[in-house]
């Protein structure tokens, strides 16, 4: 069950398809959004996208680690880390009976 991965040049031929913007402009609103999101996630802040889910920022406190190839304890510095959460509707739309085609 291997799918294609959809990429940045993806996103703006849709928006150009869909949307009727040109090229240039359909990647140029593809990039913005994706920075607004990038700059708002540095900042610590949480992006909710309704119906889609969140993407959250998490801070992870030192902890020690363990190297797998010599089993020596190593530590682990503190660190933000970034989780997407899925909201339900989306859940429910990639686990329907049609996997998630458009209907």
């Amino acid at each position: 069950m291997k799918g294609k991965t959809v990429t940045r040049v993806d996103l703006c031929e849709a928006v150009y398809q869909k949307v009727g913007l040109s090229r240039t402009e359909s990647s140029a609103l593809v990039e913005l959004v994706l920075k607004e999101i990038t700059d708002s996630l540095e900042r610590g802040e949480t992006v909710k996208l309704s119906s889609f889910g969140s993407f959250v920022v998490r801070k992870k406190g030192r902890r020690i680690g363990r190297n797998p190839k010599t089993g020596r304890e190593v530590p682990i510095s503190p660190r933000r880390v970034m989780v997407f959460k899925p909201s339900a509707i989306l859940k429910q739309r990639i686990n329907s009976p049609n996997g998630g085609a458009a209907t």
